[in-house]
């Protein structure tokens, strides 16, 4: 079988790798559709440069909970003192289960929570004074992706 090759420490590292990855992925595309939005409003007016990065960087976010649950979930792997090559296949699926809300929450909400940040930048452009409506409008959505890692986080420290 398949599974049974590959073995445990497998699974469980490329469960791990998905939550870095993916919601890196998702937060490298996030800052991208919000900086593009941005780019347009500072051509016209600099000195909203401070607001534009904080709106820039909330979908970068979802990254840094990936990186959060890939170090945890290698911790509690073994990976740091040497048990990892130990798990048996079941364990390797669970941390692999573990790590998926993570991995999926962070992509999509990081592109999702870009989008929002475009739109909010567009609040800043047209009337700047309401420009922390647009804030709280992303804050909604980093929500899930705080969500999603605390799914993760409670997941691996169950196993």
């Amino acid at each position: 079988m398949f599974l049974e090759n590959i073995g445990g420490l497998a699974m469980a590292l490329l469960g791990s790798g998905l939550a870095v990855g993916l919601s890196c992925v998702g937060s490298a595309k996030g800052t991208g559709i919000a900086g593009e939005a941005g780019t347009g409003l500072l051509c016209q007016d600099p000195s909203k440069s401070g607001k534009v990065m904080v709106l820039q960087l909330l979908p970068g976010t979802q990254g840094l909970y990936g990186l959060v649950v890939w170090f945890f979930a290698l911790i509690r792997m073994g990976m740091m003192n040497g048990t990892a090559a130990d798990l048996t296949l079941l364990q390797g699926c669970q941390y692999f289960a573990a790590c998926m809300p993570m991995a999926l929450g962070g992509l999509l909400s990081a592109i999702a929570q870009g989008r929002v940040a475009a739109g909010s930048i567009n609040i800043l452009a047209k009337k700047p004074d309401d420009w922390s409506k647009g804030l709280i409008l992303c804050g909604i959505v980093e929500f899930y992706a705080i969500l999603s890692l605390l799914a993760s986080m409670l997941m691996l420290l169950w196993i």
